[in-house]
């Protein structure tokens, strides 16, 4: 992905097991410090997916990398960003907070 351009990457989930499952999915970004250049601009992230019994779904993630990244000396040896997942069995009634300061 060139800095500033957009791009689509898909992520497929699978639920292996005989009953709907309800989840939730978290995101990483590796390494760390090139976490504050990346740009989700649509993301399956922190909304809940339901999947029934082996069903297998693709689930999209729209994104770029800000420009910035490619001018900042830290990033000079970085030629490799990783974005991974993590999805959940969401528990009914409890909400994840989202991510941000407070």
């Amino acid at each position: 992905v060139v800095p500033g351009e957009t791009a689509l990457a898909f992520y497929k989930a699978k639920n292996p097991t005989d009953k709907p499952i309800t989840g939730i999915s978290t995101y990483n970004v590796i390494p760390f410090e090139a976490g504050q250049y990346f740009n989700k601009i649509q993301c399956f992230c922190f909304e809940e997916q339901r999947l029934n019994p082996q069903e297998e779904v693709d689930m999209p993630v729209f994104f770029y990398i800000d420009p910035e990244f490619a001018e900042d000396p830290k990033m000079a040896k970085v030629d490799l960003i990783t974005l991974s997942y993590t999805f959940f069995e969401a528990k009914e009634g409890q909400k994840l907070p989202l991510p941000g300061y407070q």
